[in-house]
C-alpha cells in the first residue's frame, strides 16, 4: 500500500508528520501543552506497524497511569487493528511483567505481591516494632526515594537524608521485604535494572525482543526509569522519546527533568523534532504561557503558537480576602458554564472556602484528588486476601485480613506464627495449618477456618469466573458483612464500594493468572478504579495545580497569587523556583478560552489574618496580554534600602542578613536569614528592621 496516502496521517501538521516518519537515530519529540503529542505518538506505532512492516510484539510503548496507556492502545487499534501485540504499558507495569517472567533468577516467586506506600510503612513497622508508626514515615519515604535514584543501603545516602540511621533502617527493610517475597513500587524499576545489569543473556534477549521503544510523558521519569531505558537500549533499536520539559513539575515523586534536557547528550545523534503549534488554546492565552516560562533558565526552549484567534487577554483581580475571592469566582459563573470552569489552587486547604461559599449558595461543585478509590480501607482488605491467597509469604497481607472480621486472633499469636515461618523457612499458611493446640481454643479455631477459606477458594478458582470468584471471597471471608455493619454505623458507601470491586473483577479472565492480572492492575493504577468519576458530574471543578495536568476547560480561574502561598516560599531554590514557574505554565495552559488569576490583600492562615502581596509570577506577565486588573500589579521595579547583604537587627528576630529583594509590581520585599537560622519576608517600610554596623556582623 501506498503509506503516505494513510487516512492517519493526512491531517498531520508538518512537525507532527516528520516526527511520525522519522526512523533511525534517537528522537526526542519535544512537544509543548496542547500540540497533539499523543496523536503523534499513537499513529507512530500504527505507521510503524501499517507501513514499515514492524512485528508489533517487538514494539514497546511505557507511560506513566494506566489511563493513559489504555487510550494509547485504544488509539492505535482504531487505526491499524493488526497492531494488537504492541506492548503498551507503564513503567511499572512493564517492570511487573520483567520482573514475573524472571522472577527465579532474582529469587522472587512469579505471584510475587506488590507493596504501595502504606503496606512497605507497615512491613518497616513491623520489623521496628519499637518505633512509632509516624516515626517511620520519614524513613519510608527516604527509601522509595533511594529507589528512585538507583541507591541502594551500601551507597552514599547523603543526598536522600544525612540521618546517620537510615543505611541501617534500609538494609533491614530491603531483608525482610526479600523474606516475605514481596516488592515494594520503587523495586518495580530497581529490580529490573538490577536484572539486566547482573544478567547480560536476559539484557540481550529484551533488547533483542524490543526493536522499537517509545516513551510518553518523558519529563516525568526519575533516574531509576533512565537507567532502565539505557539497558533496554543497545544502539540497533530504535529509541524515541516525547515529553515536555515545561511541564515538568513532579520533582517530589522523584522525576529528574535532567531527563528529558540531556537526552541528546545520553544518547548521541539524537534528533529533536518541536511541536510548538497549540490547538487548545487562544493566542493571549498562549502569549502568557510562553512568557511566563521563558523566565526559567534550565529548558530546551520553545515557543507555542496556534491558528485561533487571540481571545480576550487574561483578567488579574486582587480582592480582600479569601471570602471575597471565593464570591468574584461564584459572579463569573453566573453565565452557566460551570462544566467548563476550573478553579486551580497549590494546595487542597484552599478548596474549604470554595466549597463553604458554593455550599451556601448552592452553586454545584465537584473535588478531583479526595481518596483514591484503590487506598479505601474495603479495597484494601480484598486486595490483602488476595494477595495472600496468591503469595502465602505475605506478610502484610496476612496481618491485615487474619483477623478480619475478628476471629479471635491476637497480635501474638499473629507474631508467633510469623516468627515459626522465618525460622521454618515455610510459608504462613502452612504455619497456620501447624500451629495444633499451642493457642487458646478460639484462636485455634479462628486459625482452622481461615485456611478453610483458603482451600476453598483454591477449589473454586479455577472453576467460575472472577467476578463470581470474588463475590464469593468477599461473602465467605465474612468481609461484605462486616463493611455493611459499618455503613450502618457511620453511614458510608462500603459495601457499594465492594460491590465496584466485583464489577470490576469480573472484566478479568477465570483462574489465578486472570486474579493476578486484576490485582496489578488495582495496586499500579494511582487513579480512580471506580465509584463516582468527578468528569461524569455536573459543577465547576476544584482542582490543585498537580492534578490538573492533562486536563483542559474553556475558563480556568488561578486563585492564591500570592507570595508564600504561590511561589509557596520566599526563600526557595533556584530549582525549587523553577519548577513552580512550570506549575503556573501547567495550568495556564489548562485554559482554552478564557483566564482569570486571583490575589488576596488578606488570608486567614493557622487562625491568624496575614497581609499577603501578591506573587511575583504575576510580574512575568506583559500588560499587553491582560484585559484588566482591579489593581495594577505590574510596575517599574523598585529599589529598598535594604539590598542583599545589608546587616539588619530585628526586636523579635534579633540579627540576620538580607539574602533577596525583588519588586511584586506593588511593593518592594526583602528576605532575610536571622542567625537563629530562621528566614522571613518583610516589606521594609513596615518591618521595624534596623541596618547595624558592619563590625556587629553574624
Amino acid at each position: 500500500m501506498s503509506c503516505e496516502n494513510v487516512s492517519y496521517l493526512k491531517d498531520l501538521n508538518k512537525q507532527q508528520y516528520d516526527a511520525v516518519m522519522q526512523r533511525g537515530d534517537p528522537l526526542l519529540i519535544l512537544a509543548g501543552a496542547g500540540s497533539g503529542k499523543t496523536r503523534v505518538i499513537t499513529t507512530k506505532i500504527a505507521h510503524l506497524v501499517d507501513c514499515m512492516g514492524i512485528d508489533p510484539r517487538s514494539i514497546l510503548a511505557v507511560t506513566f497511569t494506566n489511563k493513559a496507556a489504555g487510550e494509547m492502545r485504544e488509539r492505535v487499534l482504531q487505526m491499524v487493528p493488526e497492531s494488537d501485540g504492541v506492548m503498551i504499558r507503564t513503567f511499572h507495569s512493564f517492570g511487573s511483567w520483567l520482573l514475573r517472567r524472571n522472577a527465579g533468577t532474582l529469587g522472587l516467586q512469579q505471584r510475587f505481591s506488590i507493596y504501595d506506600d502504606d503496606d512497605s510503612l507497615s512491613l518497616l513497622h513491623s520489623v521496628f516494632s519499637d518505633y512509632k508508626r509516624k516515626d517511620l514515615k520519614p524513613y519510608a519515604r527516604w527509601i522509595s526515594r533511594a529507589k528512585d535514584y538507583c541507591l541502594y543501603p551500601g551507597d552514599d545516602l547523603s543526598s536522600i537524608s544525612f540521618d546517620s540511621r537510615l543505611p541501617e533502617i534500609y538494609n533491614a527493610y530491603e531483608k525482610r521485604l526479600r523474606e516475605v517475597g514481596s516488592v515494594d513500587f520503587g523495586d518495580l524499576i530497581l529490580r529490573p535494572v538490577e536484572l539486566l545489569k547482573e544478567h547480560g543473556e536476559i539484557r540481550k534477549r529484551i533488547q533483542s525482543r524490543f526493536q522499537v521503544i517509545l516513551v510518553d510523558e518523558y519529563q516525568d521519569s526519575n533516574i531509576a526509569q533512565y537507567e532502565l531505558l539505557k539497558l533496554l537500549y543497545n544502539g540497533s533499536n530504535y529509541i524515541c522519546v516525547v515529553g515536555d520539559d515545561d511541564q515538568s513539575i513532579y520533582s517530589f515523586r522523584g522525576a529528574e527533568v535532567k531527563n528529558i534536557i540531556s537526552f541528546p547528550k545520553n544518547f548521541p545523534g539524537a534528533e529533536i523534532i518541536k511541536l510548538e503549534q497549540n490547538y487548545r488554546s487562544t493566542g493571549n492565552i498562549l502569549n502568557i504561557a510562553s512568557r511566563v516560562v521563558s523566565a526559567n533558565r534550565g529548558r530546551l526552549g520553545k515557543k507555542l503558537w496556534t491558528l485561533k484567534e487571540d481571545g480576550p487577554g487574561g483578567v488579574v483581580k486582587i480582592v480582600a480576602n479569601q471570602d471575597r475571592e471565593a464570591e468574584f469566582c461564584a459572579s463569573l459563573l453566573r453565565d452557566g458554564n460551570l462544566d467548563g470552569t476550573a478553579i486551580l489552587y497549590r494546595t487542597n486547604a484552599q478548596s474549604l472556602s470554595f466549597e463553604s461559599y458554593f455550599l451556601n449558595h448552592r452553586i454545584p461543585y465537584k473535588i478531583v484528588g479526595s481518596l483514591k478509590f484503590y487506598d479505601r480501607e474495603e479495597v484494601k482488605d480484598v486486595t490483602a486476601l488476595f494477595s495472600f491467597f496468591l503469595n502465602p509469604f505475605d506478610e502484610i497481607a496476612f496481618r491485615r485480613i487474619i483477623n478480619k472480621p475478628s476471629k479471635g486472633i491476637g497480635r501474638i499469636t499473629v507474631d508467633r506464627i510469623i516468627e515459626t515461618s522465618i525460622i521454618r523457612q515455610s510459608s504462613l499458611l502452612e504455619s497456620c495449618r501447624a500451629s495444633g493446640r499451642q493457642f487458646s481454643t478460639r484462636a485455634s479455631s479462628g486459625l482452622k477456618s481461615f485456611c478453610k477459606l483458603i482451600d476453598n477458594l483454591e477449589e473454586i478458582s479455577e472453576k467460575v469466573d472472577l467476578g463470581e470468584f470474588t463475590n464469593r471471597a468477599i461473602h465467605d471471608s465474612g468481609i461484605l458483612e462486616y463493611h455493611r455493619t459499618q455503613d450502618e454505623i457511620s453511614l458510608t458507601q462500603k459495601v457499594k464500594n465492594l460491590e465496584e470491586v466485583v464489577n470490576a473483577a469480573s472484566k478479568y479472565p477465570a483462574g489465578k493468572d486472570g486474579l493476578l492480572a486484576f490485582l496489578e492492575d488495582m495496586e499500579l493504577d494511582r487513579s480512580r478504579l471506580a465509584g463516582v468519576d468527578p468528569a461524569s458530574q455536573r459543577g465547576v471543578t476544584l482542582i490543585t495545580m498537580h492534578s490538573t495536568k492533562g486536563l483542559e476547560f474553556d475558563r480556568v480561574i488561578i486563585v492564591g497569587m500570592e507570595e508564600g502561598l504561590f511561589p509557596s516560599r520566599p526563600d526557595e531554590s533556584d530549582d525549587d523556583l523553577e519548577e513552580e514557574r512550570r506549575i503556573f505554565y501547567v495550568s495556564i495552559t489548562r485554559a482554552r478560552k478564557e483566564l482569570y488569576f486571583t490575589a488576596c490583600r488578606q488570608r486567614r492562615i493557622w487562625g491568624k489574618v496575614n497581609f499577603q502581596t501578591p506573587s511575583r509570577f504575576l510580574n512575568d506577565i506583559p500588560e499587553e496580554f491582560l484585559t484588566q486588573t482591579s489593581e495594577s500589579v505590574l510596575s517599574v521595579e523598585k529599589k529598598s534600602e535594604f539590598p542583599p547583604g545589608t546587616v539588619v537587627y530585628h526586636d523579635d528576630y534579633g540579627s540576620g542578613q538580607v539574602i533577596k529583594e525583588w519588586d511584586n509590581g506593588k511593593e518592594v520585599l526583602i528576605i532575610v536569614r536571622f542567625e537563629s537560622g530562621r528566614t522571613a519576608q518583610f516589606i521594609p517600610k513596615y518591618s521595624g528592621l534596623e541596618k547595624i554596623a558592619l563590625d556587629n556582623e553574624w
